[in-house]
């Protein structure tokens, strides 16, 4: 059976950009598998904002984030691309961490270049650490992971902001000559700036963040593709509709005091059952009843 890495490993050589939404928790998961997505993007954000109520500034923890990653690659078939933040600490931490990562059954992990505590790359005043520390950042990655073919390692640099667009770019070349398996310049500011480190990373597989009212222009993919992108992500997507569409219902049953309004926009009882995989555990639990007996009568 071809492992979670090794399946995002084709994906990612084929011709075609992986698009890869983000969730935040497995029900979210589950509905991007059901819109014919080939891979998962789990959002360190999302986690931060679904868990605790909380933006993101790096209060998730290492074991937290390992455990939903868990329940969300027990609850899909296709590639689950993982945030890893900083790698919550020292190289050791940093290496416990992939081989959580990869014993829940993440395909990639995203590591950067901030100092600890992280924020959202996004977010103003943004500190990042020293080339030599984020080496050896990808360095215990590579070393923890199971082989050459495990986990994928995705490089991130938050330099852009505080250095500049061209040091940005020094550092992800660096970054692959350590060893990282994909690149990821966050937070470019415009399409000549993704078109930039597409043409200077020519030959890397490269990564694309679309945050919608981030700093970045959002491109399609076909356009990301054209640029040199091979894996686009649109981590907060998931999360905006939703706190927007919740804000709505509330509004009216607050208002009204009846939800009744909303039926011909919600799933129905049974759709988000069926989703969730009702029918199939009624008919496991059936089969088991039916076993069950049959051991009975041959006594």
């Amino acid at each position: 059976m071809m492992s979670p890495a090794s399946q995002l490993r084709l994906l990612l050589d084929n011709n075609s950009p992986v698009v890869a939404p983000g969730a935040f928790n497995a029900l979210f998961a589950k509905l991007i598998e059901e819109a014919d997505f080939k891979a998962v993007y789990l959002s360190g954000a999302g986690v931060a904002n679904s868990l605790l109520g909380a933006p993101d500034l790096g209060m998730v923890t290492q074991t937290e984030i390992a455990n939903i990653a868990d329940l969300v690659c027990q609850a899909v078939d296709i590639p689950v691309i993982a945030d890893g933040d900083t790698g919550y600490g020292g190289v050791h931490n940093v290496a416990r961490t992939i081989r959580l990562y990869e014993r829940a059954g993440v395909a990639a992990i995203q590591l950067e270049d901030q100092a600890f505590p992280k924020k959202c790359g996004h977010f103003e005043d943004k500190v990042v650490v020293s080339v030599e520390e984020m080496v050896q950042r990808i360095q215990a990655a590579r070393d923890a992971r199971s082989d050459d073919e495990g986990i994928l390692i995705i490089a991130r640099t938050d330099a852009r902001a505080s250095l500049g667009l061209n040091a940005a770019i020094d550092r992800a070349k660096i970054y692959a000559e350590a060893g990282a398996d994909l690149l990821f310049v966050e937070a470019p500011h415009s399409e000549e700036e993704l078109a930039q480190i597409g043409s200077e990373l020519s030959g890397h597989r490269l990564m694309a963040n679309m945050v919608e009212f981030g700093k970045t222009p959002l491109l399609s993919a076909d356009r990301l593709a054209e640029l040199g992108y091979c894996l686009i992500i649109h981590p907060g997507a998931i999360t905006r509709a939703v706190v927007e569409l919740t804000r709505a219902v509330l509004g009216d049953l607050r208002t009204t005091g009846s939800t009744k309004g909303w039926l011909d926009r919600m799933a129905t009882f049974a759709d988000v059952n069926a989703l969730l995989g009702l029918p199939e555990a009624n008919e496991w639990e059936v089969e088991i009843s039916r076993r069950a007996a049959e051991v009975g009568d041959s006594e």
